[in-house]
């Protein structure tokens, strides 16, 4: 069995571009012997972190949601793919939340070296994923043995379903079978 790849589609909406997205990759590492897991977040309860710094000590956020499993999930996997919607040239709040409520992995021993950013926009420009890029870049510079691996932007896309037929599609599904 090749890498444990894990997807999370970070999107508040069922079935967005961002998630079509994140099954094109999942579909692409999967065909490649990747064992490819894809979580959504929009059917999750994830709290914000409250900064207490429990985690650090305990390995485990203080906060009893779904956010916990998730971050455990992602300590396990060698490769974290993040599909995200881009809101005002950044990336979605839960997934941003979700970064937050990882913290319980600083102090791990991590599986995850490669990450990957997936975002679908409204805006047809390349620049309007530097938002999310930038912020993703803060959250692995606190992880030294990871790295971003790529990203890739489905710019032009906002009404549910807009992505189909994007080329970004096919872009998403080589990305996966290149893991």
């Amino acid at each position: 069995m090749g890498k444990k790849v894990l997807i999370l589609s970070t999107s508040p909406r069922k079935g967005g571009n961002s998630d079509a997205l994140a099954d094109a990759f999942a579909k692409g590492a999967s065909e490649a012997g990747c064992e490819a897991e894809k979580i959504t977040l929009y059917d999750k309860t994830v709290g914000f972190c409250k900064g207490c710094l429990a985690c650090q000590k305990t390995g485990r956020c203080a906060i009893h949601d779904d956010a916990a499993a998730v971050a455990q999930r992602m300590g396990r996997a060698e490769v974290i793919v993040f599909a995200t919607p881009v809101y005002f040239y950044e990336m979605c709040g839960q997934m941003k939340t979700m970064l937050d409520r990882s913290n319980p992995l600083y102090a791990s021993d991590y599986a995850f070296r490669d990450v990957y950013l997936l975002a679908a926009a409204a805006d047809e420009e390349q620049s309007a994923l530097d938002g999310a890029v930038k912020g993703l870049e803060g959250w692995i510079s606190c992880f030294e043995k990871a790295r971003l691996a790529g990203s890739l932007l489905a710019g032009g896309v906002d009404a549910a379903g807009a992505v189909q037929g994007h080329p970004a599609l096919a872009k998403a599904y080589e990305m996966g079978k290149s893991v």
